[in-house]
């Protein structure tokens, strides 16, 4: 199985997958969260340091891009060559609604003949390999027929499919049987997202799917960063790991943010899903949430670590 990492806006930067590529690569390709081309073409301070390859060393990176604009596209592609990539990735996948209302990420997909001539137009002047990340419609899953038909007709790298609807967010399970009609119709490979957080959900989709080859995870890496060294290797996650990735993540935090608000809210977005990975969690994450000092953060960490165990490692 080829295991992918999702691109999470405001979390997996260079900084986390760094430290996570340390401690837990057992991961093929790492999608860099979403350029957003502007009308001047520039890349913002914070894509640049993400796609810059001293930043990634090591590790198959993937920049993505959000946009309507097959010119934007071509443009953005152009640019990130410069820097050394030969595959870039196509954001239809993005529900948020700020997004949608622009008609970007699954916003797109409402609107079929614009893409079709999108694809069109950058399949054949964009010289790179291009995979795609979609949802499988925007107000329906019966959307997905069209959509698929259309995909069909570009030399597509991956499909990588989250089989919800934009209007679900991340709610509802994701559609399994349109995904197996995917699998069926499909005339690019095809990964499948969605909903991964644990062996058993990766077991029950392989038994379902045996078939499909290649997984993307995106939560469930951040509320178990072990998962994908358990289904690669079947070793699981212990505590000390996990406790050198979080001092190595925090540690590069401080690096490169100033002051101790930003440095803390990246590491209580992270703490949102990571707390349930503990037995007794809950009132360590209230402490964490409401601390404002880094020193009272450090606390509170380390009396989770030394006073709590790995859920999964309890009964060991």
């Amino acid at each position: 199985m080829k295991l992918y990492f999702a691109p999470l806006e405001g979390i997996t930067g260079y900084v986390f997958r760094r430290a996570f590529f340390k401690y837990f690569d057992s991961v093929d390709k790492y999608f860099i969260p979403f350029i957003k081309p502007n009308q001047r073409g520039h890349l913002s301070s914070r894509e640049r340091q993400d796609i810059l390859p001293e930043n990634n060393e090591g590790m198959y990176a993937v920049p993505q891009i959000l946009t309507n604009s097959a010119e934007d596209f071509i443009r953005t592609a152009k640019k990130l060559q410069k820097y050394g990539y030969q595959e870039i990735n196509l954001n239809l996948g993005c529900p948020s609604r700020t997004v949608v209302i622009k008609g970007r990420g699954s916003g797109f997909l409402a609107f079929p003949e614009d893409l079709d001539r999108f694809l069109d137009t950058v399949f054949a002047q964009a010289d790179v390999e291009i995979s795609v990340k979609t949802r499988v419609g925007k107000d329906s899953s019966e959307e997905f027929a069209r959509l698929l038909e259309i995909y069909n007709q570009y030399p597509i790298k991956e499909l990588i499919i989250h089989p919800r609807i934009q209007q679900d967010v991340y709610k509802n399970h994701p559609n399994w049987e349109v995904f197996k009609e995917a699998c069926k119709e499909s005339r690019n490979p095809v990964c499948y997202n969605g909903d991964i957080f644990s062996m058993e959900d990766y077991q029950r989709f392989v038994d379902a799917f045996p078939e499909v080859d290649t997984v993307m995870l995106g939560r469930g890496l951040l509320m178990d960063p072990g998962l994908s060294g358990e289904i690669q290797k079947g070793i699981r996650m212990d505590k000390q790991t996990l406790r050198r990735f979080h001092d190595r993540l925090y540690e590069g935090y401080q690096e490169v943010l100033s002051g101790s608000r930003p440095i803390l809210f990246k590491m209580k977005e992270l703490w949102g899903f990571l707390a349930p990975a503990f037995t007794n969690y809950e009132k360590y994450a209230k402490k964490i949430k409401k601390s404002e000092k880094l020193n009272v953060y450090e606390n509170v960490v380390d009396a989770l670590f030394s006073e709590q165990e790995l859920v999964f490692q309890k009964n060991i």
